[in-house]
């Protein structure tokens, strides 16, 4: 009887560790796609997903994860938000990736680093106008100095995620 009970409290503090670390309250869309070897320049991200409504505000964020093989210390994305009415919105963003030392930025304990970097939201609050489906393409613009062509395969990059937040009040 004793292991039994014994059994039973362990199992409920497993499952209620998973909860704890799996719950995210704001979080309404969060998805990551692995990225096999290298970034190819031409490879796009894509994510779909459902106006959550149309009168809550959202943050909007890409979310990478990358390790010391990134040696750069800024990251430009070609980030393009499709409406489901068909209106497209594209916009080229930088993002700093290392401290001045040559620090990889982002949170994470190894070489893999998180970063959740903003891209709707934080200037000022963004609503789904419309109702229906919503995609974003997320591409990397990267160059080496003095160069005209881009980087063909990005080192270092091994996730690409994009994910809406409801916003905080």
């Amino acid at each position: 009887m004793q292991i039994l009970k014994r059994t039973s409290w362990l199992f409920l503090v497993v499952v209620s560790c998973i909860l704890i670390t799996n719950c995210d309250s704001n979080a309404v869309f969060d998805q990551y796609q692995p990225v096999p070897n290298q970034w190819n320049k031409d490879s796009i991200a894509s994510f779909n997903f459902k106006a959550p409504d149309t009168t809550s505000n959202y943050n909007l964020y890409v979310n990478l994860r990358n390790t010391d093989d990134y040696k750069f210390s800024n990251l430009f994305l070609i980030v393009e938000l499709n409406y489901p009415n068909g209106k497209a919105v594209k916009d080229t963003l930088e993002y700093k990736m290392a401290a001045p030392n040559g620090e990889l930025l982002g949170t994470g304990f190894s070489d893999l680093k998180e970063n959740k970097l903003w891209f709707r939201g934080f200037k000022e609050a963004f609503k789904f106008k419309e109702e229906g489906d919503y995609i974003v393409n997320i591409q990397h613009a990267m160059r080496n100095n003095g160069e005209v062509n881009g980087v063909e395969n990005l080192k270092g990059i091994t996730d690409i995620g994009f994910r809406v937040e409801k916003a905080q009040k």
